[in-house]
């Protein structure tokens, strides 16, 4: 026989905190996503900060077509991120994509959603990331095949930047450029860099770039910046965490733009 258990009705409501963590960051990242919530766990997220992600659809291979298709779910993606509370900030997790459809069209849909939300993309801000270090020549290194890299050179050069050197691994499937190993990267990344630029940009949101990107820096002496660190740079400064991590990437020891 199962006893009975008197249960008693506390006789006053708990007092609330407006929130349970004082900022809110926002991921929107693809189903295939390894990296991204990994990098931002790491770099982004303490007691004061919290970061919260929603998935949406994506198939393989990275192509333009392709990812031109994930555009239509971005305001559902962008709603169901703590729905009806306000963020911080959020952040839209695909350099090839943002490129394709376009920084202010992600902006507009995640609107929707989201209004009055500032919206990060890996291409806005890596290139105010560029810009804050005043470089003009650049170097870039991708995981992605020609024809997805094409559409993100005339996005570089169209802002101003003159590309030194673009190099393209000639990888299709995201999740298999999230598996090439940190150490492959810093390789890879010497090799990419031109002697004449003023920094190193390491697009895709997939690539394990940003834990290695202090280590880059110091073998080829200029600044790198990668998709992932320059996003989680973006967002820490939106939610006014202004602390100096050079031992992350020299981004880290810098203001952001207009803040």
């Amino acid at each position: 026989m199962i006893k009975t258990v008197d249960i008693t009705l506390a006789n006053r409501r708990p007092r609330l905190d407006d929130r349970p963590i004082e900022k809110r960051i926002g991921l929107i990242i693809l189903a295939t996503d390894h990296t991204t919530e990994a990098d931002f766990q790491r770099m982004v997220a303490s007691e004061r900060i919290g970061v919260y992600a929603s998935r949406i659809h994506y198939a393989n291979p990275t192509t333009p077509e392709n990812l031109l298709k994930m555009q239509p779910s971005l305001t559902a993606g962008a709603g169901l991120i703590l729905p009806d509370e306000r963020l911080d900030a959020i952040m839209y997790s695909c350099t090839s994509a943002s490129v394709v459809i376009g920084d202010g069209e992600i902006e507009k849909a995640i609107a929707t959603a989201k209004p009055g939300v500032p919206v990060v993309t890996p291409t806005a801000a890596s290139v105010a990331a560029l810009k804050a270090f005043g470089a003009r020549r650049i170097s870039i290194l991708t995981p992605y095949v020609a024809e997805t890299g094409r559409p993100m050179a005339e996005y570089f050069t169209r802002l101003g930047f003159e590309i030194d050197r673009f190099t393209c691994l000639g990888f299709t499937d995201d999740r298999e450029m999230a598996r090439i190993a940190p150490k492959e990267i810093e390789a890879l990344a010497v090799e990419a860099m031109a002697p004449a630029s003023d920094a190193l940009f390491i697009s895709c949101t997939a690539l394990r770039a940003a834990n290695v990107a202090g280590a880059i820096e110091k073998k080829i002496g200029k600044p790198v910046v990668s998709s992932n660190l320059a996003t989680a740079w973006a967002c820490l400064r939106l939610c006014g965490d202004e602390e100096a991590r050079p031992d992350i990437a020299r981004l880290m020891t810098l203001p952001y733009p207009g803040r």
